[in-house]
């Protein structure tokens, strides 16, 4: 059933003239809900002729809000005394009126999803994401992190994205330019959201609808998304600074791109340098079966069995540690593990754990399953970051450590990572890991391992076991694989990889990471270590 919503542009401290107006009209409509995409409060008291008597009055739960309200992170600070309140009621300000963050994922109880970025870009924010939810300055890190969100209904962000008035017709003559990012318009790519607000001032814009590329994730048909940018409330040239629609997030895609839309006017930005306009259009008026290869040889669907807002290594999934995540690339990102086998003296010249799990964002149970183009670049990526590691290692301790990297290859899992420890080089040396690895294995009466690099897992028909084996000796890009494939009839169990090497490090009473929790604020300590031995080698930075 499709719901009815509103959505206002900058209020800049007026909401009692702003909720007197969404009550009328609510009486007449029945709104699910209203979202406020710009700024709810003025930037000074006197700059708009707001009164903090009003504020104090909304604060106080005297002012109606006549339906549930999310509010965005505008471009100025919000009142001292809103932020107060916002930190001890779980950012519900009053009666019906929720501030959405700074970057939030959520699902409204008629299962509409919403996705917002709040603020402005802040290039000096480095070292992650921005962690205070109340300043109106977001990082690339904070964009980055909500592209895993993978699909949105609507997306509310206070900036543009950069290239979206190409190929529109529509005028637009604002007094000010809105400003424009490139990580903006990785959302929408990604994302690929049904309606997309923000706000330009003085003047309103909506732009004509544009398409995505179809493709397998979309069922072979068009996406398509809304750009409007509301003006403010009250704006002395009558622009229009309210908008109301219906929306059905059940509703299947268009089967073909829409009267009057364009192709999708931005592109991830890290592909622009590669992608001239020529191989775009090449993309955007794909049939939905050049290039793609048939899964029939695989068994079962490719996608897991849980939903990417599920997941718990999906940044979709609205319950996701980010406290946890130490580096965020294009195609994957980096985090420490719950629970981690070693501890923080295991490696004494490190100090901290260094378990971490390299996760690509696509949620797919294995490699092979991804499409090509994805699926080389996400591989790419994760022995870039494996390479990363094993140089930090060799800076902090010469040849004394090694590393192994393990993947569980699996189509019965919801999606797919690599594991990464430190271990001593003498293990290594004296072939140790692999016999390990080959002793459980053959107590276990599985498959034996077999020595073969099998890359990105796409020629694999079967599930497989794998271990990546780094001898500091050797070049920190180098490894050593082994690979044990299996089939169903193997009970394999997924901790494997640590049991061994709990086996090899003498930690057997951590085999599971259950019995090594840690409190949030020791799992922030390790990461912090973690971020300072390896900031010089983060390429994601």
């Amino acid at each position: 059933m499709a719901s009815k919503i509103v959505v206002v542009g900058d209020v800049n401290g007026q909401f009692k003239a702003v909720f007197q107006k969404l009550g009328a009209l609510h009486a007449k409509n029945n709104f699910a809900f209203a979202l406020i995409a710009g700024n709810l409060f003025a930037r000074s008291l006197a700059a708009e002729g707001a009164d903090e008597g009003d504020v104090q009055s909304l604060l106080d739960g005297n002012i109606d809000v006549p339906m549930p309200t999310y509010f965005a992170l505008g471009s100025h600070p919000l009142p001292p005394a809103v932020v107060q309140k916002l930190a001890s009621s779980s950012d519900e300000l009053c009666h019906n009126l929720f501030f959405l963050g700074k970057r939030t994922t959520m699902k409204t109880s008629e299962g509409i999803r919403i996705v917002a970025l709040g603020g402005q870009l802040d290039a000096n924010i480095i070292g992650g994401q921005s962690k205070d939810n109340y300043p109106p300055f977001y990082s690339e890190t904070d964009a980055k992190i909500l592209r895993g969100a993978t699909t949105a209904d609507i997306l509310i962000t206070g900036e543009w994205p950069e290239g979206i008035r190409k190929r529109s017709k529509v005028d637009f003559n604002p007094e000010v330019q809105p400003s424009t990012q490139p990580c903006i318009a990785d959302l929408d790519v990604v994302l690929k959201p049904k309606y997309h607000f923000s706000t330009s001032g003085g003047t309103f814009y909506e732009r004509e609808p544009f398409f995505h590329a179809p493709s397998d994730e979309t069922d072979n048909l068009y996406p398509v998304t809304r750009f409007i940018s509301l003006a403010s409330f009250g704006n002395p040239n009558k622009q229009k600074w309210i908008y109301a629609f219906s929306l059905e997030p059940s509703a299947s895609h268009p089967v073909s791109p829409p009267a009057g839309s364009t192709a999708c006017p931005v592109t991830l930005s890290e592909k622009k340098r590669a992608a001239p306009e020529q191989s775009e259009q090449h993309l955007v008026y794909d049939d939905g079966n050049r290039g793609r290869r048939s899964n029939k040889r695989r068994k079962g669907d490719a996608r897991g069995p849980i939903s990417a807002s599920e997941c718990f290594f999906c940044l979709a999934n609205e319950n996701v540690a980010t406290h946890l995540v130490t580096s965020i690339g294009e195609n994957s990102y980096l985090t420490t593990a719950k629970g981690p086998l070693p501890t923080a003296q295991t490696f004494a010249k490190l100090g901290f754990p260094c378990h971490m799990l390299i996760i690509p964002f696509t949620h797919q149970p294995t490699l092979g399953s991804m499409e090509e183009e994805e699926r080389r670049a996400t591989y790419a990526e994760m022995q870039r970051y494996r390479t990363s590691m094993n140089n930090m290692l060799k800076s902090v301790a010469g040849t004394e450590y090694g590393s192994v990297t393990w993947e569980v290859s699996k189509f019965s899992l919801p999606h797919t990572h690599w594991q990464y420890l430190p271990v001593t080089a003498d293990l290594i040396s004296k072939g140790l890991v692999e016999a390990a690895f080959k002793a459980l294995a053959e107590n276990l009466h599985w498959p034996k391992f077999q020595k073969e690099d099998v890359g990105d897992g796409f020629e694999e028909t079967s599930d497989f076991f794998r271990v990546l084996v780094w001898n500091p000796k050797d070049d920190p890009e180098k490894q050593t694989s082994y690979v044990m494939r299996f089939d169903e009839k193997i009970r394999f169990h997924n901790q494997f990889g640590r049991e061994v090497l709990a086996k090899l490090l003498r930690l057997d009473q951590r085999v599971d990471w259950k019995d090594c929790g840690q409190t949030q604020a020791q799992e922030e300590q390790d990461v912090e270590k973690f971020k300072e031995a390896f900031k010089d080698f983060d390429f994601a930075a």
